[in-house]
């Protein structure tokens, strides 16, 4: 990189990190392009040939964060070997929780409530991102379907239960998946994601002092109605 590159580059590095506080402090709405420009010494006009507007700003931010959280939980889903099928689902809920727990306004920005005034590009503000994200979770409930097909009882599901989308992803990668499997990819985020959003939105800590066992309580309960052993994986982490 040149010289005028590398400054581009360490000015954009700045005004995400200085947004990235407000968002600490303020939540989503804090986030200001003006309000930056002031802090960093910006005139407004050379603030916005950064980003042109706030809109572009935030959407830059959420893939920046959720690429971050799909790169924890594949890292950690990874280290387990890929015949340990329950092992690698634990993994990647664990992962989750944690990086949630270091990054909690990350989290709000992500899967919290609509930023007011943010609009999203027609595709998504990380539609990369996202992909990983639902082939990561399908791969997982691919592995478990042998198990699970046996031990759940399925609603009967078609793929026009599901997203244009959403299945013809899933059809591509995955052909000789059926739509249950897909409902159970779903099914294995919602238990995964609601314990956490519970922990992060501050819900559970006049409930429980381990919130950590209650989790790894419920992702060995979720192994369970998998049809998969836990024998090696009970001691919470």
């Amino acid at each position: 990189m040149g010289r005028r590159a590398r400054l581009r580059a360490q000015t954009t590095a700045e005004i995400k990190a200085i947004a990235l506080k407000h968002l600490r402090e303020g939540g989503p709405d804090a986030v200001s392009l003006r309000a930056i420009g002031r802090e960093m010494g910006m005139s407004g006009s050379a603030i916005y040939s950064y980003f042109e507007t706030r809109d572009a700003l935030i959407t830059n931010l959420i893939n920046d964060i959720y690429t971050s959280l799909l790169d924890q939980v594949e890292t950690a889903r990874d280290a387990v070997a890929p015949d340990d099928v329950a092992g690698r689902i634990l993994a990647w809920g664990q992962a989750v929780r944690l990086w949630a727990l270091a990054n909690p306004e990350g989290f709000r920005l992500i899967y919290g409530d609509p930023v007011a005034g943010y609009h999203a590009p027609a595709g998504g503000p990380a539609p990369e991102a996202a992909k990983r994200a639902c082939l990561g979770l399908t791969e997982l409930a691919a592995a478990a379907w042998p198990h699970a097909k046996a031990t759940q009882v399925f609603t009967e599901h078609r793929w026009s239960d599901f997203s244009p989308g959403l299945a013809g992803t899933i059809r591509e990668h995955f052909p000789d998946l059926p739509p249950a499997a897909v409902a159970l990819a779903l099914r294995m985020w919602g238990r995964m994601h609601g314990l956490i959003s519970l922990e992060v939105y501050g819900h559970l800590g006049t409930q429980t002092g381990d919130p950590a066992k209650l989790y790894h309580t419920e992702l060995l309960d979720l192994l369970r109605s998998l049809g998969l052993d836990v024998g090696t994986l009970r001691s919470s982490t």
